[in-house]
């Protein structure tokens, strides 16, 4: 190709670019709403199980293109509103599969959990795109600033009214464990940054977001990326080879029954779920299993008040190991009971050595928000509330070195896993229940989430589920194995032993948002003073 055929080529690409951005510029009214509602929805294809990263391109420039249309605040608020709405009803779906599992009694409350939650947390992206119009000013100033909005976004949208930091943007890379190796440093905020300045910068090459330099800020935002993956690529290239470094004193079998949601709890079955979990637990094994690791609420009874049952647990535990599984736990006298979902250490020789108490409820689904208020039952197993415990902790089991425990979906709370004024533990062990959501993109975003956790961390990941995705992490984010979705089946093991030195997000938790939300609003407005200037 000849230099005058190349320069043609990209003068005609240039050429259309500047009219896709005229065109979302000039929308307005139902086009407008609709079409950022509909690039919301493309952009949450970059999640699991998708993993459609380069959609996110298309989806953030266009946001950009659209609001630079925008002439009042509400304008403004209503395209990032309607962008959230779009992201999170096609991330989210799956939520309203739960309420399939009695739809006599919860199918009203399907739109309502999809719909209602979507649009309540659409008002995040919404804040962070009013503040960018408002206060972004223009070209490479306006693509940092947008990056920290949105950040601040997430992180408001992870800790108010208790917290729902489900699918953050940096949450994209977890179909590569290479990728997966920043989140080491600054945790997967540094991933969402990262991510969103690479999918908005292109907005800078056309429109009235046009900058003079809008080809070098593409170029070292996809350079950024780049450095992502060769940074990870090192990284993993430095540290011991999967599977190469193991507790040498346990062998552990993870138990996934795969009992679907309609049965798990009839009366005339839990006798036969049980069983199911104690004979797929003592199936013959080359090598001597020390410790049974089951999912949540996998002993369908109050393990602590029916001491049947345990008797019946601690006969199948080989002697010196333990069996961690989950439960439901009763407290309290009969006027004043309380109710937790709990993950249990059962041994021969003392029955109940240990327990943990899930303390990040579910809102409706594990207890109902302002019940004087609001008439209805939670969506699982019986009418009392349950009570959360007290926060991070340590469990310890013996034969195995202590361990951070989280019941479902704890451990999608980025910093929230490891007890501070605790012992640093070795592991995380993550019991979980994800039958509810059927054959969806669900139980991936959530296996995706806990991944996470174990590079932030340093720590290996156990990951026992009802249904999948079960699995050994090793403290770099790889998988050493998995049972899919639905299988049945198990996992023998032994558990990987934590990385030699803690990362730095280990250290720095939560403050690493802080440190990104400097390093970028200074950035911003370094831009903005140069272009004053020029």
């Amino acid at each position: 190709m000849n230099s005058s055929t190349s320069t043609s080529s990209r003068q005609a690409f240039a050429g259309w670019l500047d009219s896709c951005a005229k065109r979302l510029r000039d929308l307005t009214g139902w086009r407008r709403a609709g079409l950022a509602i509909l690039l919301g929805a493309l952009s949450a294809t970059a999640f699991a199980p998708l993993y459609l990263v380069l959609l996110l391109v298309p989806a953030y420039s266009g946001l950009l293109w659209l609001l630079d249309g925008a002439q009042r605040d509400r304008q403004a608020v209503l395209i990032g509103w309607c962008f959230g709405f779009g992201q999170f009803v096609a991330g989210l779906y799956w939520i309203g599969i739960a309420m399939t599992v009695d739809l006599a009694k919860f199918g009203w409350f399907m739109p309502v959990s999809v719909g209602g939650l979507s649009a309540g947390l659409a008002l995040f992206p919404a804040l962070a795109i009013w503040a960018t119009w408002r206060f972004g000013d223009h070209g490479t100033s306006r693509v940092l600033f947008l990056a920290a909005a949105w950040l601040a976004a997430e992180f408001l949208r992870s800790v108010l009214l208790t917290g729902f930091p489900w699918n953050l943007l940096g949450s994209a890379w977890a179909f590569s464990s290479i990728p997966l190796q920043g989140a080491a440093l600054l945790g997967v905020w540094g991933l969402s940054a990262l991510t969103i300045l690479a999918a908005a910068a292109p907005a800078l090459l056309a429109g009235p977001s046009r900058s003079p330099r809008g080809g070098r800020a593409v170029l070292a935002a996809f350079g950024a990326i780049l450095l992502l993956w060769v940074g990870g690529f090192v990284r993993l290239q430095a540290v011991p080879e999967p599977g190469s470094e193991m507790q040498p004193d346990s062998r552990l079998r993870l138990v996934q029954p795969s009992i679907s949601q309609q049965d798990k709890w009839r009366a005339d079955r839990r006798e036969d779920n049980l069983l199911q979990h104690m004979r797929m637990s003592i199936a013959q094994s080359n090598e001597r299993i020390t410790h049974y690791l089951w999912p949540e609420t996998a002993a369908p009874y109050y393990l602590n008040r029916q001491p049947q049952v345990l008797s019946a647990l601690q006969d199948i535990v080989p002697p010196g190991g333990a069996l961690l599984t989950g439960a439901m736990a009763l407290d309290g006298s009969e006027d004043t009971q309380e109710l937790y979902n709990s993950i249990f250490v059962v041994t021969p020789e003392q029955g109940i050595a240990e327990r943990f108490d899930k303390f990040h409820l579910v809102p409706f689904g594990e207890y109902v928000p302002l019940r004087s208020l609001i008439d209805m039952t939670k969506i699982t197993e019986g009418t009392m509330d349950f009570s959360p415990g007290p926060g991070p902790s340590i469990l310890e089991a013996p034969g195995l070195p202590p361990a951070a425990p989280l019941v479902c979906y704890e451990v999608i709370f980025s910093g929230r896993i490891v007890d501070p004024d605790s012992p640093r533990p070795e592991w995380i062990y993550n019991v979980t229940n994800d039958a509810w959501f059927g054959q969806s993109s669900g139980p991936y975003q959530h296996f995706a989430a806990a991944r996470l956790r174990a590079v932030e961390e340093g720590l290996p990941l156990v990951r026992a589920a009802n249904n999948g995705i079960s699995a050994m992490v090793d403290p770099y984010g790889r998988i050493l194995q998995r049972l899919p979705l639905n299988a049945v089946g198990i996992i023998d093991t032994q558990l990987p032993r934590p990385a030699e030195t803690p990362p730095p997000y280990a250290h720095l938790g939560r403050w690493s948002v802080a440190i990104l939300l400097v390093l970028l609003l200074g950035s911003s407005l370094a831009f903005r003073h140069r272009g004053a200037k020029e």
